[in-house]
Parts: C-alpha cells; sequence; structure tokens
C-alpha cells in the first residue's frame, strides 16, 4: 500500500472520530501510541525474533483480547504506565492520555485499521512518508492543527541542500518540531554516500543527530517519525524534551539547522501568596549570549552561535525583525557580522507558514574561531520575496521555486559565486554587500531590498485579488505582532499574551 493510500485510510477514520470531539492533533496522537505497541509487536516475531521493551501485560496483544468498557480502562491504564517508563518509552508515552470517548471506535482503529497492517514489513520511507502525511495533514488544520512545528518540506530540503551534511558531521536543530530537518539531513548523507560503511551507518543512526523539542506533545510526535524513519530505538534516543535557551547544553555540533518558534517574547505567570497574579518577562541571562533580551528570535540565534563547532556551517528560520530591530538586535548583528562569517541571506515569500503574518528569512553563518577583523567579507542576498506569490494550499512552495537559489549559493564552492543582478539587469535577485557597507547602515539592518514591487507600479499587473487579500492579513498581523511588543514593553497586557 503506497503512503498516500495509508494516509488516506487513517484519515478517513480520522473523520469519524470528529464527531466524537477528537482533534486532528489528538488523533494523530493516538495513532502514535498504537503504532508504537503495533509495531513493538511486530519485531517480537520472525524474522525480526526480538525482545520487546513493552511489558506483556500492556502488550498489543492485551488490547487486542479486550473490547468494551474493559478495553477503554486497559488502553487508560497502560498508557499511564508506559509513560513511567524510561528512554523512548518514557518520551513516547509521557504524559499521555486516552481522548476516545467510545469503546467501540478505539476498538475499531486497533482491529481493523492498524492491526490489519504489518507495519514492520513496510520500508522506512513508506512507514515515514505516511507519517510525514499526517503530520502535515494536522498542521494544515486551521482551527487546532500544529501548524507552527511544521515547516514547508520544499524549504527544507533547500536548506540541507545548501549546508551540504557530510558523513561524520554533526547535527543539531534546538527547536525540532517533528523532526523535518533532522530527517531531511539523514536522507541527504545517505542520498549522497552510498557506500557508507556499517559502522558509518550506525553512526548516523545514533551520534549524527541531536533535537531539542520544549512541547511534550510534539517531542512524542518527533520520536516516533524518527522511529518510523528508522532513526532511534529503545536504548537510544536523539531528542530530548528540553527548553534550549535554558542554557548551554555543553555539546557542539558541525551543523546547526532550525526553525524555532515564530513568538516573540517569553513570559511566564507567577501567582502570589493573595492570589494576586503577575506577568514576568522570561530573558536568558547567560554568559555565552552577547545581548540580554526577551526576544525569543534574537535568542535562538545567539544560542545556534554557541552550540556551533569552530568552522561549524548554520541555517536559520528567522523573522524580518531579527533583521532590523535595534537595541539588543542590533548588538547581535554587529557581533553575528564580526564573529561569524555571515554569508547568505535569503528572503522567504509571504505565505509559507501556517503562522500567519510571518515575514522570514534564511540565514547561513559560520561559526569563527575569535579574530580581531571581522569574519564576514561578504554577505549574499537573494530576494525570493518581491514579486513572488505563494500561499499553503493554491500555490504551495514547490522545491524547483529553490533551485535558482540553490544554484546561487554554489554549496560546492560557495567562495566562486556570481551576482545575477547588475546595473544593466536591474530585476536580478542575487547579490552581495560588502561588510563596511553592512555596518554603516543603520543599526547595522540586513533588511535590504532593492527589486521594484511590480504591483506598486502599473495597476493593470496587480495580482489576484485573494493575494493581494492575503498579503494585506498578512501585514496586518505582522503590524499587530510589534504593537504587542511596544504594549509589553510599556508594562502593559495585549490581549493575546494571557493566551
Amino acid at each position: 500500500m503506497s503512503p498516500s493510500a495509508i494516509v488516506q485510510k487513517l484519515w478517513n477514520y480520522c473523520n469519524v472520530l470528529r464527531d466524537d470531539g477528537m482533534s486532528y492533533g489528538d488523533y494523530v496522537e493516538q495513532l502514535t501510541y498504537l503504532l508504537f505497541l503495533k509495531m513493538a509487536d511486530e519485531r517480537t516475531k520472525p524474522p525480526y525474533n526480538q525482545s520487546s521493551p513493552i511489558p506483556d501485560k500492556y502488550s498489543w496483544q492485551s488490547l487486542l483480547k479486550k473490547d468494551g468498557d474493559e478495553l477503554f480502562d486497559h488502553y487508560r491504564h497502560s498508557l499511564e504506565k508506559l509513560g513511567n517508563e524510561k528512554g523512548l518509552l518514557g518520551l513516547i508515552f509521557n504524559k499521555s492520555q486516552n481522548k476516545f470517548q467510545d469503546p467501540a471506535k478505539l476498538r475499531r482503529l486497533i482491529v481493523d485499521l492498524i492491526d490489519k497492517e504489518d507495519w514492520s514489513a513496510m520500508s522506512a520511507d513508506v512507514k515515514g512518508d505516511a507519517y510525514e502525511g499526517l503530520l502535515q495533514k494536522n498542521a494544515e488544520d486551521v482551527k487546532g492543527g500544529a501548524g507552527q512545528y511544521f515547516t514547508p518540506r520544499p524549504l527544507i530540503q533547500a536548506m540541507v541542500d545548501c549546508v551540504a551534511p557530510k558523513p561524520g558531521d554533526t547535527i543539531c536543530d534546538p527547536a525540532c518540531g517533528t523532526g523535518g530537518f533532522l530527517l531531511a539531513a539523514h536522507d541527504y548523507v545517505v542520498q549522497y554516500n552510498p557506500n557508507l560503511t556499517k559502522p558509518e551507518k550506525k553512526k548516523l543512526k545514533e551520534e549524527t543527530l541531536k533535537g531539542y523539542e520544549l512541547v511534550q506533545s510534539v517531542v512524542r510526535l518527533c520520536a516516533m517519525n524518527l522511529l518510523l524513519h528508522g532513526i532511534g530505538s529503545q536504548d537510544f534516543e536523539p531528542i530530548e524534551a528540553a527548553d534550549s535557551l535554558a542554557s548551554d547544553p555543553g555539546e557542539r555540533f558541525n551543523i546547526v539547522l532550525t526553525n524555532p518558534p515564530f513568538g516573540k517574547k517569553s513570559s511566564y505567570t507567577v501567582v502570589g501568596q493573595e492570589g494576586e497574579v503577575s506577568k514576568e518577562r522570561e530573558t536568558y541571562e547567560r554568559d555565552d549570549f552577547w545581548a540580554t533580551t526577551s526576544n525569543k528570535q534574537l535568542n535562538f540565534v545567539q544560542h545556534v552561535k554557541t552550540i556551533l563547532a569552530v568552522n561549524g556551517r548554520a541555517a536559520v528560520v528567522v523573522p524580518d525583525n531579527v533583521l532590523f530591530e535595534g537595541g539588543a538586535g542590533e548588538t547581535v548583528r554587529r557581533k553575528l557580522l564580526h564573529d561569524c562569517d555571515v554569508h547568505t541571506l535569503l528572503r522567504l515569500p509571504t505565505g509559507l507558514f501556517y503562522a500567519q503574518g510571518v515575514k522570514a528569512n534564511v540565514l547561513f553563518f559560520d561559526k569563527k574561531p575569535a579574530s580581531e577583523t571581522a569574519w564576514t567579507k561578504k554577505l549574499w542576498i537573494y530576494d525570493l520575496r518581491t514579486n513572488q506569490h505563494f500561499t499553503l494550499k493554491t500555490n504551495p512552495l514547490k522545491r524547483e521555486d529553490l533551485d535558482e537559489f540553490v544554484k546561487c549559493y554554489n554549496p560546492a564552492n560557495r567562495h566562486e559565486r556570481k551576482a545575477t543582478w547588475s546595473e544593466k539587469k536591474p530585476d536580478g535577485r542575487w547579490r552581495s554587500y560588502d561588510y563596511d557597507e553592512l555596518v554603516a547602515r543603520d543599526k547595522a539592518s540586513l533588511d535590504i531590498f532593492w527589486l521594484k514591487d511590480e504591483s506598486l507600479e502599473a495597476s493593470d499587473n496587480l495580482p489576484d485579488p485573494d493575494v493581494i487579500a492575503t498579503e494585506i492579513v498578512d501585514d496586518l498581523e505582522a503590524a499587530l505582532e510589534q504593537f504587542r511588543l511596544i504594549t509589553n514593553d510599556l508594562g502593559g497586557e495585549s490581549p493575546q499574551s494571557q493566551a
């Protein structure tokens, strides 16, 4: 059965459960528990004959033997017990709960949908792609989907193609969501190195990848996603449930690929003895940071710099405010340009992300040893935003839309690049700026653009009304976010910051 057919089969059943009030996210989570139990059971049989990490009384077979309320109670009890186990079991089942309302529907999912397939016999590509399909459908759910944890796969692939990981590189995503960057990096190494030795393959599976994720429900989806793609085991799990920004983990990596969460400010609620509630700004006081700020993205940029090994390579998705914000933003940019080789900036079009109103970019930089002179000599910028219109549903970004950028980036030798822009070719999307030009700009702003916006030039060349409307919404959302920041900084409460 093809991945799309499996996804469709599982997804059709989700629509039945929607009538019971189960959300898409809850459904994918329940599937994760049941798939894990089924696959653990399959691996105990020939040709695998492995011992199962699941205690017999909570195994897949124990679920098959029960029905009705007895099944319901047993399933709930099994989730609770497995959540207290160590290793991969604990990671997948931690704080798990039964979200089914009807025992008959749980029984049908177990017996008719999951038990009938031999999941272990499917290739990792089929299983993994099927699960990725479910994660994408969950992200697309406008009402309650986990869109903020899902980076468009064509963008991930292009970023990995540029960074070009090699066997032996250690790779980290400090905000890994459902694991898209880690999987793409793993697949890249496998694809371009078909003759890996057995020890190299083992190292790739067990020592190469590391992910951190703050949200427990997303950690389990990530762990399952990696497992279905053949990465991770009961003894080794590359994902850690942790706040990356809390401290320097001590580990250093050759490559960091990440799309940190887009929320601007971090804060936590403090309840006093009399029950009064106050909001405390969460700033991260770290000796390794250049600036103390409550702007999450600026903190992630600083954190990425810390966890890179010397000469390590980073590709980080950042919103526009990281490019132009004053204060801590200017400090971080000037230090980054000086201490690292900030060599490439990709300006992304709007309409790529499930978080509305986001105008984002990809910043590529290499960490360098201490030096009195600045490491950044030239920043190359590719503008994929001006006069480009993408939407999540009707005109989604495809990998080929990034072909010209990857070719201009020139992963084989990025020191031999050729601009597509010149005075004679004013519509070229690829040009460079010298270090001195960058630091002489107001606040060392990297928010640089040069292409003429065609929609402003001629009224007969306007994009479709739905594109214009979407862009207006995006602009208003971005403006609202900026106003929320100002309100917070003035000590007030913005309406959504209480959510």
